[in-house]
């Protein structure tokens, strides 16, 4: 599933934490939020990122989209 497609289904706490901690690690709570609105965190999808000791990533196109969203109040 797109990031378009799970990002109005996340809560809304899901979606103000992507926005006010863009770029760095999801917390399991955020991981889990994503994956319950459809987004599939194992996925090849071009808004999943890295993956390391320190979580799992949004990718620097995700990380971008959210960006705008915000600066577009969306």
């Amino acid at each position: 599933m797109e990031l378009d497609e799970w990002w109005n289904d996340v809560m809304p706490e899901t979606r103000q934490w992507l926005i006010s901690n863009n770029g760095t690690a999801l917390t399991p709570e955020v991981v889990a939020d994503i994956s319950r609105a459809g987004g599939l965190i194992a996925s090849d999808s071009w808004w999943m990122g890295e993956r390391g000791p320190e979580g799992v990533f949004l990718s620097d196109a995700a990380t971008d989209w959210i960006e705008e969203r915000a600066d577009n109040g969306r």
